[in-house]
């Protein structure tokens, strides 16, 4: 099952989904990545890696 598309990163132009994208920076979470920043610092959503459900130690 694939995410829906909802908007494009301001930067590389890529068009992501919710998940991947920071509506505070208008930037996809590569591009974050790339310039050594993260996604908004006071997001309430728990992100998990992609395709993961649960987390095993």
């Amino acid at each position: 099952m694939q995410n829906e598309v909802v908007d494009g990163c301001d930067r590389c132009g890529r068009l992501v989904c919710e998940r991947h994208y920071d509506k505070k920076t208008g930037f996809c979470t590569d591009c974050l990545k790339e310039m050594g920043q993260s996604p908004e610092e006071n997001d309430t959503q728990h992100r998990k890696p992609d395709d993961v459900d649960t987390y095993r130690f």
